[in-house]
């Protein structure tokens, strides 16, 4: 029996050093497999990353056959946020941000609206599925070519009255040069209070559910908020009404240095409150760095820039916006209509049972049940108007600024002005704004699939 017991305990033991063999072979195996590609990822994506904000710590410029490439430090970072040759930098960000929301606001209302339609067994479905996705197919120089025709002032659109007789429009889509004005400071008292009332409302449902680790996180920050506005109304100054209070654009490099740090220590806190001190630890370090620049006035070391110029939305940019929410719409509607379909039938009937209209069953039930499908279509939506170029350039060339973008002026600063160097340092910070989209939702969707 002892023998018999022996064997069959070095059978176990050899079976388990097998299994671990095997193991570490297939990883070895694994390793080897994908190595080439995470060389050339490594080389051709984060090293040309790396060599381009190389160039843009420098003062290249020209066409020689060996440039000289002198190290300048943030000098071209300055020049883009400075009042001496960054206006055009600064309108086209601003262009961004109007063409980013109104983009995202008109495919997602736009792509939910045709899934609920083809949602409702309606005849010829799948031709009207193939007619809304094929412009998704598309490229953007095509769709550009197409509908700066049909936006033309003497032709396209604009001769659609002359179907029933009647004159011709003569609305100029994209050489409309007149744009709506306002002071980024001036924020309407019902928008303000709009936030405030929602965002209570969010502090007491999750007081109400006894979640006060979140109301803890979101509450702390936006009670910060609240009495910055307060005292900015507060100590508003009608003799400069272009500048409220305590806000000063001047000083933004201090507000994103404190954002930054308070939203270090708070994850360090969440960390901490988890039981993770070893991942607070580290995060604790740079935190204390951050801190330790921001008191020694570290911020105060970026230039102050006294902008003096009104920014506002261009009416251009709506020219812009029909082909691209155009385009984008079909693919949004792909998505939805994906989702809505994945969700049972059985929901739908126990709400039509207990009384719900068809309107409700969409609001109440599949559109919350759709938010993973909204922020997926966001995120991609939002990269892609972040990066928008070849729409741009084949709509209304690159020199036209009321409907210019950051990547319409890499283009011409690079490849027109010879000015390289100031070129890497516009598509560094073009990268950081996909970037800011992109890594949020990645980390996220990493974190749901570990939490599973």
């Amino acid at each position: 029996m002892q023998v018999a017991a022996k064997r069959k305990r070095k059978r176990s033991s050899n079976s388990v050093w097998f299994e671990l063999h095997n193991l570490n072979r297939d990883r070895v195996y694994a390793v080897l497999t994908i190595l080439p590609s995470l060389i050339l990822l490594g080389i051709f994506v984060y090293g040309f990353i790396g060599q381009t904000f190389y160039w843009s710590l420098t003062d290249w410029s020209g066409l020689e056959a060996n440039p000289q490439k002198n190290y300048i430090g943030l000098e071209n970072y300055e020049k883009l946020f400075s009042d001496f040759g960054g206006l055009r930098f600064r309108t086209e960000l601003v262009n961004t941000f109007f063409f980013t929301l109104l983009f995202l606001i008109g495919c997602l209302v736009l792509g939910f609206f045709l899934a609920v339609v083809l949602d409702q067994n309606v005849v010829g479905e799948n031709i009207f599925r193939t007619v809304f996705l094929f412009p998704f197919a598309l490229s953007f120089a095509v769709t550009g070519t197409v509908w700066r025709w049909l936006l033309h002032p003497r032709g396209g659109i604009n001769m659609l009255p002359n179907i029933v007789g009647a004159d011709s429009w003569t609305t100029s889509w994209l050489n409309d040069r007149s744009k709506y004005e306002f002071n980024w400071h001036d924020i309407p008292t019902l928008s303000l209070m709009l936030v405030i009332g929602l965002t209570a409302l969010f502090l007491f449902q999750h007081i109400r559910r006894r979640k006060f680790l979140s109301v803890f996180f979101v509450g702390v920050p936006v009670g910060v908020l609240y009495m910055w506005i307060a005292s900015d109304w507060l100590t508003y100054d009608r003799a400069n009404p272009t500048m409220h209070g305590l806000f000063d654009w001047r000083n933004v490099p201090q507000y994103v240095t404190a954002a930054i740090m308070i939203g270090f220590m708070v994850y360090m806190i969440h960390l901490l409150w988890q039981g993770h001190r070893k991942t607070a630890l580290l995060v604790g370090i740079p935190t204390l760095i951050i801190f330790l620049w921001y008191v020694t006035g570290g911020p105060d070391s970026f230039p102050n820039v006294d902008y003096k110029e009104e920014y506002g939305f261009n009416i251009a940019l709506i020219g812009i916006l029909v082909p691209a929410v155009w385009q984008l719409s079909g693919y949004t509607m792909a998505i939805y209509l994906a989702g809505i379909r994945g969700i049972p039938e059985e929901l739908r009937e126990a709400a039509r049972v207990d009384g719900c209209t068809e309107w409700q069953v969409y609001t109440l039930i599949i559109l919350p049940m759709l938010r993973p499908v909204t922020l997926s279509a966001a995120i991609v939506l939002g990269h892609i108007s972040l990066k928008i170029f070849d729409l741009i350039f084949a709509m209304v060339g690159t020199d036209y600024l009321p409907v210019s973008v950051p990547g319409v002026q890499v283009y011409t600063t690079m490849f027109r002005s010879n000015k390289f160097a100031v070129g890497s340092a516009i598509a560094m910070v073009l990268l950081v704004m996909v970037a800011s989209v992109i890594i949020p939702y990645l980390a996220t969707s990493l974190q749901s699939e570990h939490d599973m």
